[in-house]
């Protein structure tokens, strides 16, 4: 009762925050009713609520836009690569400034990927795997990677870095926090948009300012958004409340099916419904007994009800996807047939594992998201299934930042939790290759602890390949031995859903940001 109270008093101070009056009154103002980044520094975090002000608050060397995704020149105009692999220069546009004027050169650039990799939190993982010899500033107006070894998912990994003001953190810098302490809290970007850290709440609001000197202008776009108030609310049906009511204008993207039901009756709102490449998945940690046996592996991999989940709870919003890689990307593992939900196949495969020592006996904990429901439904139907096979799960309910934190360590890691594993650059190296490597081991990606010699050399190897065809071919390989193996449940690719108020025009999605950016949005 308490949580929910919570709740309500939030939504109250929501509408205080926002004048009393309706979002839909406001023909400047939006208000954005999604989950909030646990803080505002960009190299931090690595999730798609942090997306939110990587998009609109910073900027990137090339950007992913549309769906399908397709990478766009953003702040550098061209790059070259040498025959190699090993050698990457980008050309950067010339006269664009940050949020508070000061120009933005190469060393802001070279400031920001050094910045990322001395941090070493989530961002710094695509970038670990390209090993990055050294970046310099030939100029003003050139950057230059070297790598020690070719990395053919280069490019694709770029837009993962965003670009920071190096005049603004640098004062800021206390000790070893590379500014932390100041940029959690504040921004120093060249983004469509600039915090007003005077009203920043964590994970409760944040303002948003246009910056109406942003370099990609805005022809495109005769009534931008002035200001966006971006406001946390806990609860799934709470904030589907406040988009019927008016008083927030833009939903999340995790909608249960029974809400979409409740939106696509309400007039004055519109369900965005897109295809993604968000996987959803139930993590296990194949450290702890008894995960550390395949054969217990695949009893759990054989007791989740897919075509229940997928036909009745979610009412087809989404397609089965039996492997670690995108069915609408190429290396996807053709023909590969996954596990089916089959009772009788997993007693069989626990009894196995039971004799061969394994402590099937013992307490489970499955661990789902407060705030999305959809995380609890699967929970829940899978704790059902497995109590017929004598299993005993427990539900945990827990938070996304708690979650990932405990994943660092093998000890620490859930049991079992439950997840998405969103677009955050279109390569397979995205999902197969950054979960089951295991020289990423302690990222919250990589949290199956899952290890293999042969998918090791197989993802390591599609790395320095430059020819699509023949990576897709390893991955794909890789992705049938992590299936055989069992690593993980896979169970859909998303079609993402969110609710929208019928006065915001010129939402773009593209499965790289969920849709989250702001500067092609106007309010009627």
């Amino acid at each position: 009762m308490r949580r929910r109270a919570l709740t309500y008093l939030g939504l109250a101070l929501l509408v205080v925050a926002t004048a009393v009056t309706p979002a839909s009154t406001q023909q400047s103002i939006m208000v954005w009713g999604d989950n909030l980044p646990s803080n505002l520094d960009p190299h931090a975090l690595y999730d798609v609520p942090s997306s939110f002000v990587q998009l609109n608050v910073y900027d990137n060397l090339y950007r992913y836009e549309g769906n399908p995704p397709q990478l766009k020149p953003w702040l550098a105009e061209s790059y070259t690569a040498s025959k190699d692999g090993k050698t990457w220069e980008f050309k950067l546009r010339k006269g664009v400034t940050f949020a508070n004027g000061d120009p933005l050169v190469a060393e802001d650039v070279v400031y920001s990927f050094k910045r990322v990799m001395g941090m070493n939190k989530a961002a710094a993982g695509p970038f670990k795997a390209a090993k990055v010899a050294s970046i310099t500033a030939p100029d003003a107006q050139t950057v230059k990677f070297a790598l020690e070894v070719p990395y053919a998912p280069f490019m694709s990994i770029i837009p993962v870095l965003t670009v920071v003001n190096k005049k603004q953190i640098d004062p800021q810098v206390k000790g070893d926090d590379f500014g932390f302490g100041w940029l959690s809290s504040n921004s120093a970007g060249s983004g469509a948009y600039v915090v007003d850290p005077s009203t920043y709440i964590p994970q409760k609001q944040l303002d948003l300012k246009r910056n109406a000197k942003h370099f990609a202008g805005w022809s495109h776009n005769t009534k931008p958004i002035e200001t966006v108030k971006a406001r946390e609310i806990a609860e799934t049906a709470t904030r589907v409340n406040a988009l019927i009511k008016g008083e927030v204008d833009i939903g999340d993207s995790y909608l249960p099916t029974d809400q979409v039901e409740r939106l696509q009756k309400e007039k004055g709102v519109v369900v965005q419904r897109n295809e993604s490449m968000r996987i959803f998945v139930i993590r296990m940690n194949n450290s702890k007994p008894p995960f550390d046996n395949v054969n217990f592996r695949r009893c759990m991999s054989h007791a989740f009800n897919y075509e229940g989940f997928i036909d009745v709870i979610l009412k087809k919003f989404a397609e089965r996807n039996p492997a670690p890689i995108p069915k609408n990307l190429w290396g996807y593992p053709q023909g590969v047939k996954g596990y089916d939900f089959d009772l009788k196949k997993a007693q069989a495969e626990c009894d196995k594992a039971k004799a061969a020592g394994a402590p099937v006996g013992r307490e489970i904990k499955l661990h789902f998201q407060a705030q999305l429901d959809q995380t609890k439904q699967a929970g829940q139907l899978f704790q059902s299934d497995l109590k017929k096979l004598g299993l005993n799960v427990a539900l945990i309910t827990d938070t996304w930042p708690n979650m990932t934190t405990a994943t660092a360590k093998p000890e620490t890691s859930p049991d079992m939790w439950i997840h998405w594993v969103s677009a955050y650059f279109i390569d397979p190296e995205n999902w197969i290759g950054t979960m089951y490597d295991s020289q990423f081991h302690g990222t919250w990606k990589a949290s199956a602890y899952y290890k293999n010699a042969k998918v090791d050399e197989l993802l390591r190897a599609a790395r320095a390949v430059p020819d699509q065809k023949e990576r897709a071919r390893m991955y794909a390989d890789a992705a049938k031995q992590v299936v055989e193996d069992a690593a993980d449940i896979w169970v859909y690719n998303t079609v993402e859903l969110r609710g929208v108020r019928s006065r915001v025009k010129g939402f773009k999605f593209s499965p790289v940001g969920s849709g989250n950016e702001l500067r092609w949005m106007s309010l009627e």
